[in-house]
């Protein structure tokens, strides 16, 4: 990763840290870790187990969903949280942003992510657990995630990535639910016939960036050591 570390902002750890709560499988949250990781910001990284909510998360964020970020002031008092991981990311990449992933049409980009979390993800939650939605079989809502990706396997027919031949809002908006439909059944997924889309997933998924969000940490207790995230040496 050494072109981001690289490029990263320098940052201190015995100063304060913005708080990010998450949970390494959830796409959200892997969402909300890409972007500091392309903005090169770091913040305190709080694993949460789902099953035990912490209480100080539940405290700033009743909805009890991941991922949430508490923003802190240097003199560690609270000023503010955000708990939408779009929020987070918009707002990461708006404090920093060195690898131009907002230098695109931020419009398109927009109306793309808003497919992404209003249509395909209810056909992604539906063809995951399908067990628990039995009105139609799993290959119905696959199909209906399909015409998602369909759109997105046009885009990368001419581009690289989804709005042109860099990294955009739009690819690390969208990337993890497109992992998550393609990890239901990966047998499956990589049979379809959308080869552009199946080569951009395999090239996130050996991106560094997207290793270094992957990485496991241990779950957030009180008094615990701070993990800074992302990791690592950022001079």
């Amino acid at each position: 990763m050494s072109a981001l570390v690289n490029s990263a902002w320098r940052h201190t750890i015995t100063v304060s840290l913005h708080r990010l709560y998450s949970f390494r499988r959830c796409p959200y949250a892997m969402r909300a870790r890409l972007a500091f990781v392309f903005a090169g910001l770091r913040v305190e990284l709080r694993e949460v187990v789902l099953k035990n909510k912490p209480a100080q998360m539940l405290a700033i964020s009743p909805k009890g969903t991941v991922p949430v970020l508490e923003l802190v002031e240097r003199d560690d008092t609270h000023r503010a949280v955000i708990e939408e991981s779009r929020e987070i990311l918009e707002w990461a990449l708006q404090q920093r942003d060195p690898h131009g992933l907002l230098s695109t049409d931020l419009a398109v980009a927009d109306a793309l992510i808003d497919r992404n979390d209003n249509e395909f993800k209810h056909w992604l939650d539906r063809y995951k657990y399908a067990d628990r939605h039995p009105e139609f079989p799993p290959l119905a809502y696959r199909q209906k995630g399909e015409v998602f990706l369909l759109e997105l396997e046009r885009l990368l027919a001419s581009n690289r990535y989804l709005l042109g031949d860099s990294i955009s809002i739009a690819d690390i908006g969208i990337m993890p639910f497109v992992r998550q439909f393609a990890h239901v059944d990966r047998e499956v997924f990589y049979r379809l016939p959308y080869p552009n889309l199946q080569q951009w997933l395999r090239e996130w998924l050996e991106h560094p960036a997207f290793q270094q969000v992957m990485l496991k940490f241990p779950p957030w207790q009180e008094g615990a050591e701070r993990v800074v995230f992302p990791p690592g040496d950022l001079s």
